[in-house]
């Protein structure tokens, strides 16, 4: 008889992999991750844009990160129980990224949440 894996549950609420700067752009040294938008909602909150957006080089705002390279808006403990602070404002990068997808899995497998 051929034993059968148990599926996996995608649960964003206990994850957050995804709010942490992927392995391939610290390599290369970016400390940026997700752009934000020129229409975003965090853009034209002064209060927001002060606290979770960063300027690049060229002038381009990305989400903030903190010094373990996770999103400054993410509250909680990382594969336990998190939460986004702005997720009604989070910009269109976060909003792709989808339960179970390709993006998804490869940022659990950098965080050590899923098997490589």
């Amino acid at each position: 008889m051929l034993g059968h894996a148990m599926p996996t549950t995608f649960d964003c609420q206990t994850c957050g992999a995804c709010c942490c700067n992927s392995d391939e752009n610290r390599a290369e040294g970016y400390p940026w991750y997700v752009e934000v938008e020129a229409d975003s909602k965090l853009l034209a909150r002064a209060d927001l844009q002060r606290r979770y957006v960063v300027f690049d080089p060229d002038a381009v705002p990305h989400l903030r990160l903190d010094a373990d390279g996770r999103c400054a808006a993410l509250l909680g403990r990382l594969g336990n129980k998190v939460r986004c602070s702005i997720y009604a404002q989070r910009p269109r990068g976060c909003r792709r990224v989808q339960p179970g997808d390709a993006a998804c899995r490869r940022a659990r497998r950098e965080r050590g949440l899923e098997p490589a």
